[in-house]
Protein backbone atom coordinates (compact mmCIF):
# COMPACT_ATOMS: atom_id res chain seq x y z
CA UNK A 1 0.00 0.00 0.00
CA UNK A 2 1.65 3.67 -1.35
CA UNK A 3 1.24 6.58 0.87
CA UNK A 4 -1.47 7.55 -1.37
CA UNK A 5 -3.76 5.14 -0.31
CA UNK A 6 -2.81 4.99 2.74
CA UNK A 7 -4.12 8.55 3.68
CA UNK A 8 -7.67 8.08 1.94
CA UNK A 9 -8.69 5.10 4.48
CA UNK A 10 -9.06 4.67 8.11
CA UNK A 11 -6.23 4.07 10.21
CA UNK A 12 -7.85 0.73 11.16
CA UNK A 13 -8.84 -0.33 7.97
CA UNK A 14 -5.52 0.15 6.79
CA UNK A 15 -3.85 -1.57 9.40
CA UNK A 16 -6.20 -4.69 8.99
CA UNK A 17 -5.12 -4.64 5.56
CA UNK A 18 -0.93 -4.59 5.63
CA UNK A 19 -2.20 -7.62 8.50
CA UNK A 20 -3.07 -9.58 5.59
CA UNK A 21 -6.92 -9.61 6.36
CA UNK A 22 -9.06 -10.52 3.32
CA UNK A 23 -12.14 -8.53 4.38
CA UNK A 24 -10.56 -5.47 5.18
CA UNK A 25 -11.12 -4.15 1.66
CA UNK A 26 -14.71 -4.65 2.36
CA UNK A 27 -14.96 -2.34 5.66
CA UNK A 28 -13.92 0.26 3.05
CA UNK A 29 -15.97 -0.55 -0.16
CA UNK A 30 -19.27 1.02 -0.16
CA UNK A 31 -19.35 -1.13 -3.57
CA UNK A 32 -18.72 -0.79 -7.66
CA UNK A 33 -21.04 0.41 -10.28
CA UNK A 34 -22.54 -2.33 -12.62
CA UNK A 35 -24.79 -2.86 -15.37
CA UNK A 36 -27.83 -2.84 -13.20
CA UNK A 37 -26.86 -0.86 -10.26
CA UNK A 38 -24.42 2.64 -9.14
CA UNK A 39 -24.01 0.30 -6.42
CA UNK A 40 -23.88 -2.76 -5.90
CA UNK A 41 -21.45 -5.81 -3.84
CA UNK A 42 -22.67 -8.54 -6.34
CA UNK A 43 -20.45 -10.69 -8.28
CA UNK A 44 -17.83 -7.97 -6.35
CA UNK A 45 -14.61 -7.00 -8.05
CA UNK A 46 -12.37 -8.61 -5.60
CA UNK A 47 -14.78 -12.16 -6.03
CA UNK A 48 -12.27 -14.15 -8.62
CA UNK A 49 -8.76 -13.84 -7.96
CA UNK A 50 -7.70 -15.09 -11.33
CA UNK A 51 -9.83 -12.53 -13.16
CA UNK A 52 -7.96 -9.02 -14.61
CA UNK A 53 -10.33 -5.94 -14.67
CA UNK A 54 -8.93 -3.46 -16.58
CA UNK A 55 -11.19 -0.82 -15.36
CA UNK A 56 -14.64 -0.15 -13.26
CA UNK A 57 -16.12 2.22 -10.97
CA UNK A 58 -16.00 2.08 -7.59
CA UNK A 59 -16.85 4.09 -4.26
CA UNK A 60 -14.87 3.82 -1.01
CA UNK A 61 -15.32 5.30 2.31
CA UNK A 62 -12.34 7.72 2.87
CA UNK A 63 -10.81 9.82 5.88
CA UNK A 64 -12.35 13.72 5.79
CA UNK A 65 -13.97 13.07 2.62
CA UNK A 66 -16.83 10.22 3.10
CA UNK A 67 -17.90 8.36 0.32
CA UNK A 68 -15.95 9.36 -2.81
CA UNK A 69 -15.91 7.65 -6.53
CA UNK A 70 -12.86 6.13 -7.89
CA UNK A 71 -11.87 4.54 -11.03
CA UNK A 72 -10.20 0.95 -10.18
CA UNK A 73 -8.72 -1.67 -11.88
CA UNK A 74 -6.79 -4.97 -11.34
CA UNK A 75 -3.79 -6.35 -12.97
CA UNK A 76 -1.77 -9.60 -12.34
CA UNK A 77 1.58 -8.76 -11.54
CA UNK A 78 3.12 -11.60 -10.73
CA UNK A 79 1.44 -14.82 -11.55
CA UNK A 80 4.33 -17.21 -10.06
CA UNK A 81 3.67 -15.70 -6.37
CA UNK A 82 -0.28 -14.83 -7.10
CA UNK A 83 0.51 -10.79 -6.39
CA UNK A 84 -2.06 -8.52 -8.37
CA UNK A 85 -1.89 -5.01 -8.33
CA UNK A 86 -5.17 -2.63 -7.05
CA UNK A 87 -5.11 0.47 -8.71
CA UNK A 88 -7.29 3.80 -7.96
CA UNK A 89 -7.92 7.41 -9.18
CA UNK A 90 -9.82 9.73 -7.41
CA UNK A 91 -13.53 10.49 -10.30
CA UNK A 92 -14.69 13.13 -8.45
CA UNK A 93 -13.98 16.09 -10.87
CA UNK A 94 -14.54 14.12 -13.27
CA UNK A 95 -17.57 12.88 -12.32
CA UNK A 96 -18.68 16.35 -11.41
CA UNK A 97 -17.99 17.71 -14.69
CA UNK A 98 -19.69 15.27 -16.25
CA UNK A 99 -23.09 15.87 -14.52
CA UNK A 100 -22.63 19.62 -15.14
CA UNK A 101 -22.44 18.72 -18.83
CA UNK A 102 -25.47 16.49 -18.28
CA UNK A 103 -27.06 19.30 -16.37
CA UNK A 104 -26.87 21.93 -18.85
CA UNK A 105 -27.43 19.50 -22.19
CA UNK A 106 -31.17 18.82 -20.15
CA UNK A 107 -31.89 22.65 -19.74
CA UNK A 108 -30.82 23.16 -22.64
CA UNK A 109 -33.24 20.10 -24.19
CA UNK A 110 -35.82 21.02 -21.80
CA UNK A 111 -36.14 25.31 -22.63
CA UNK A 112 -36.04 24.32 -26.56
CA UNK A 113 -39.04 21.99 -26.08
CA UNK A 114 -40.73 24.58 -24.03
CA UNK A 115 -39.41 27.46 -27.30
CA UNK A 116 -40.94 24.59 -30.00
CA UNK A 117 -44.27 24.01 -28.09
CA UNK A 118 -44.79 28.29 -27.56
CA UNK A 119 -43.69 28.55 -31.19
CA UNK A 120 -46.74 25.71 -32.13
CA UNK A 121 -49.31 27.14 -29.83
CA UNK A 122 -48.39 30.86 -30.89
CA UNK A 123 -48.86 29.94 -34.61
CA UNK A 124 -51.75 27.77 -33.32
CA UNK A 125 -53.63 30.78 -32.05
CA UNK A 126 -52.38 33.16 -34.99
CA UNK A 127 -53.56 30.95 -37.87
CA UNK A 128 -56.82 28.80 -36.47
CA UNK A 129 -58.01 30.61 -33.37
CA UNK A 130 -57.99 34.09 -34.49
CA UNK A 131 -58.77 33.72 -37.80
CA UNK A 132 -62.03 31.64 -36.92
CA UNK A 133 -63.11 34.52 -34.77
CA UNK A 134 -62.35 36.58 -37.81
CA UNK A 135 -64.73 35.06 -39.86
CA UNK A 136 -67.67 34.98 -37.38
CA UNK A 137 -66.82 38.75 -36.58
CA UNK A 138 -66.91 39.16 -40.52
CA UNK A 139 -70.44 37.66 -40.10
CA UNK A 140 -71.50 39.26 -37.26
CA UNK A 141 -71.38 42.62 -38.87
CA UNK A 142 -73.14 41.34 -42.02
CA UNK A 143 -76.02 41.04 -39.59
CA UNK A 144 -75.93 44.90 -38.86
CA UNK A 145 -76.87 45.24 -42.26
CA UNK A 146 -80.07 43.41 -42.30
CA UNK A 147 -83.51 44.18 -41.04
CA UNK A 148 -83.32 43.05 -37.67
CA UNK A 149 -84.85 44.58 -34.48
CA UNK A 150 -82.93 47.40 -32.57
CA UNK A 151 -82.55 45.30 -29.76
CA UNK A 152 -81.16 42.36 -31.59
CA UNK A 153 -78.99 45.23 -33.53
CA UNK A 154 -77.60 46.74 -30.15
CA UNK A 155 -76.67 42.63 -28.55
CA UNK A 156 -74.77 42.34 -31.99
CA UNK A 157 -72.88 45.32 -31.57
CA UNK A 158 -72.33 43.94 -27.60
CA UNK A 159 -71.34 40.65 -28.96
CA UNK A 160 -68.91 42.29 -31.93
CA UNK A 161 -67.14 44.01 -29.10
CA UNK A 162 -66.18 41.08 -26.85
CA UNK A 163 -65.26 39.20 -30.02
CA UNK A 164 -62.51 42.20 -30.75
CA UNK A 165 -61.25 42.81 -27.35
CA UNK A 166 -60.96 38.40 -27.32
CA UNK A 167 -59.07 38.93 -30.54
CA UNK A 168 -56.92 41.44 -29.25
CA UNK A 169 -56.01 38.93 -26.22
CA UNK A 170 -55.18 36.33 -28.31
CA UNK A 171 -52.73 38.09 -30.65
CA UNK A 172 -51.48 39.45 -27.55
CA UNK A 173 -50.89 35.89 -25.64
CA UNK A 174 -49.52 33.98 -29.40
CA UNK A 175 -47.10 37.08 -29.28
CA UNK A 176 -46.11 36.86 -25.30
CA UNK A 177 -45.70 33.00 -26.49
CA UNK A 178 -43.37 33.32 -29.31
CA UNK A 179 -43.22 36.18 -31.33
CA UNK A 180 -43.32 35.50 -35.08
CA UNK A 181 -40.58 38.34 -35.61
CA UNK A 182 -37.90 37.04 -34.19
CA UNK A 183 -37.70 33.81 -35.83
CA UNK A 184 -38.73 35.76 -39.41
CA UNK A 185 -36.97 39.04 -39.01
CA UNK A 186 -34.74 38.49 -35.84
CA UNK A 187 -33.94 40.46 -32.28
CA UNK A 188 -33.93 44.23 -33.42
CA UNK A 189 -37.66 43.91 -35.48
CA UNK A 190 -38.73 41.33 -32.27
CA UNK A 191 -37.91 44.08 -29.60
CA UNK A 192 -39.56 47.07 -31.20
CA UNK A 193 -42.30 45.03 -31.25
CA UNK A 194 -42.62 43.86 -27.81
CA UNK A 195 -41.84 47.40 -26.51
CA UNK A 196 -44.48 48.71 -28.54
CA UNK A 197 -47.07 46.17 -27.01
CA UNK A 198 -45.70 46.96 -23.58
CA UNK A 199 -46.47 50.77 -23.65
CA UNK A 200 -49.75 49.92 -25.20
CA UNK A 201 -50.85 47.52 -22.70
CA UNK A 202 -48.87 48.62 -19.33
CA UNK A 203 -48.02 52.67 -20.42
CA UNK A 204 -44.37 51.34 -19.85
CA UNK A 205 -41.75 53.53 -21.93
CA UNK A 206 -39.03 51.56 -22.86
CA UNK A 207 -36.35 53.99 -24.72
CA UNK A 208 -34.38 51.34 -27.24
CA UNK A 209 -31.14 51.94 -28.97
CA UNK A 210 -29.21 49.60 -30.92
CA UNK A 211 -26.55 49.12 -33.69
CA UNK A 212 -27.89 45.74 -35.15
CA UNK A 213 -29.47 47.26 -38.52
CA UNK A 214 -31.04 43.87 -38.65
CA UNK A 215 -28.40 41.75 -38.20
CA UNK A 216 -29.16 37.59 -37.20
CA UNK A 217 -27.55 35.49 -35.24
CA UNK A 218 -28.14 31.50 -34.32
CA UNK A 219 -31.31 30.69 -33.17
CA UNK A 220 -30.53 30.05 -29.33
CA UNK A 221 -28.50 33.21 -28.93
CA UNK A 222 -31.27 35.39 -30.39
CA UNK A 223 -33.76 33.13 -28.05
CA UNK A 224 -32.01 33.89 -24.73
CA UNK A 225 -31.28 37.75 -25.85
CA UNK A 226 -34.91 37.89 -26.42
CA UNK A 227 -36.04 35.63 -23.00
CA UNK A 228 -33.91 37.78 -20.89
CA UNK A 229 -34.69 41.30 -21.83
CA UNK A 230 -38.19 40.29 -21.94
CA UNK A 231 -37.74 38.87 -18.01
CA UNK A 232 -35.63 41.74 -17.28
CA UNK A 233 -38.32 44.75 -18.72
CA UNK A 234 -41.38 42.94 -17.41
CA UNK A 235 -39.28 42.78 -13.72
CA UNK A 236 -38.94 46.25 -14.03
CA UNK A 237 -42.71 47.21 -14.32
CA UNK A 238 -43.96 44.96 -11.83
CA UNK A 239 -41.29 45.88 -9.21
CA UNK A 240 -39.17 49.11 -10.06
CA UNK A 241 -41.65 51.40 -9.68
CA UNK A 242 -40.87 53.86 -12.90
CA UNK A 243 -42.67 54.36 -16.29
CA UNK A 244 -39.48 54.18 -18.42
CA UNK A 245 -36.55 51.93 -18.86
CA UNK A 246 -33.75 51.66 -21.24
CA UNK A 247 -32.10 49.07 -23.47
CA UNK A 248 -29.81 48.81 -25.34
CA UNK A 249 -28.29 45.97 -27.98
CA UNK A 250 -24.84 46.47 -28.55
CA UNK A 251 -22.66 44.23 -31.07
CA UNK A 252 -18.92 44.59 -31.18
CA UNK A 253 -16.68 42.23 -33.39
CA UNK A 254 -17.00 38.78 -30.90
CA UNK A 255 -19.45 40.10 -28.37
CA UNK A 256 -23.34 41.05 -28.57
CA UNK A 257 -24.75 43.10 -25.58
CA UNK A 258 -28.17 43.47 -23.71
CA UNK A 259 -28.50 46.00 -21.06
CA UNK A 260 -31.51 46.98 -19.17
CA UNK A 261 -31.25 49.98 -16.74
CA UNK A 262 -34.10 50.96 -14.52
CA UNK A 263 -34.37 54.13 -12.07
CA UNK A 264 -36.27 52.73 -9.67
CA UNK A 265 -36.17 51.52 -6.25
CA UNK A 266 -33.96 48.86 -6.78
CA UNK A 267 -33.19 46.23 -3.95
CA UNK A 268 -30.57 44.20 -1.83
CA UNK A 269 -28.82 41.76 -3.89
CA UNK A 270 -27.51 40.17 -0.17
CA UNK A 271 -31.21 39.65 1.11
CA UNK A 272 -31.76 36.47 1.47
CA UNK A 273 -35.25 36.97 -0.62
CA UNK A 274 -36.78 39.28 -3.34
CA UNK A 275 -39.66 41.06 -3.50
CA UNK A 276 -41.66 38.02 -5.87
CA UNK A 277 -40.60 34.59 -6.19
CA UNK A 278 -36.62 35.27 -7.65
CA UNK A 279 -37.54 32.55 -9.62
CA UNK A 280 -37.04 35.44 -12.60
CA UNK A 281 -33.22 36.33 -12.03
CA UNK A 282 -32.55 32.23 -11.76
CA UNK A 283 -33.91 31.89 -15.14
CA UNK A 284 -31.88 34.62 -16.86
CA UNK A 285 -28.54 33.25 -15.48
CA UNK A 286 -29.81 29.61 -16.18
CA UNK A 287 -30.62 30.53 -20.25
CA UNK A 288 -27.36 33.02 -20.12
CA UNK A 289 -25.67 29.71 -19.43
CA UNK A 290 -27.27 28.07 -22.73
CA UNK A 291 -24.87 30.12 -24.67
CA UNK A 292 -22.01 30.49 -22.32
CA UNK A 293 -22.86 34.28 -21.64
CA UNK A 294 -22.21 36.74 -18.47
CA UNK A 295 -25.16 37.60 -16.42
CA UNK A 296 -24.18 40.77 -13.86
CA UNK A 297 -27.27 42.23 -11.84
CA UNK A 298 -26.32 46.25 -10.14
CA UNK A 299 -28.43 47.44 -7.94
CA UNK A 300 -29.19 48.81 -4.89
CA UNK A 301 -31.68 50.31 -2.37
CA UNK A 302 -32.72 53.23 -4.21
CA UNK A 303 -30.15 53.37 -7.27
CA UNK A 304 -32.08 51.38 -9.67
CA UNK A 305 -31.23 48.11 -11.10
CA UNK A 306 -29.29 47.43 -14.32
CA UNK A 307 -28.96 43.98 -15.59
CA UNK A 308 -26.28 43.40 -18.66
CA UNK A 309 -25.77 39.97 -20.98
CA UNK A 310 -22.57 39.71 -22.22
CA UNK A 311 -22.79 36.90 -25.17
CA UNK A 312 -19.80 36.03 -26.52
CA UNK A 313 -20.02 34.97 -30.51
CA UNK A 314 -18.19 32.01 -31.97
CA UNK A 315 -16.77 32.04 -35.40
CA UNK A 316 -19.94 30.61 -36.90
CA UNK A 317 -22.13 32.72 -35.44
CA UNK A 318 -20.25 35.62 -37.03
CA UNK A 319 -20.45 33.98 -39.92
CA UNK A 320 -24.52 33.87 -40.30
CA UNK A 321 -24.59 37.23 -38.86
CA UNK A 322 -21.96 38.36 -41.94
CA UNK A 323 -24.19 35.83 -44.46
CA UNK A 324 -27.23 37.39 -43.43
CA UNK A 325 -25.55 41.27 -43.50
CA UNK A 326 -24.78 40.31 -47.04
Amino acid sequence: MNKAAEQILDPQVAQLMKSGSTEAICMACKGFTSAEEEQTCISCYMSDPERNIPSFQVFLETVGRGIVPYTGSIQMIDAEQGIRVFMLRDLTEQLQTSETLHQKTLVKRVIKAQEDERKRISRELHDSVAQEMLSSLVDLRVLKYMNVEDDVLKKVRQTEGSLMRLLDDIRHLSVQLRPATLDDLGLEAAFRTHFKWTEKNYGLLVHFTSNMQSRRFEGEIETVVYRVCQEAVFNALKYAEVDEVDVELLLTSDVLTLTVRDHGVGFDLNAPTYKGTGLGLFGMKERAELVDAALTVQTGIGKGTTIILTVPLKKEETDIENNHRG
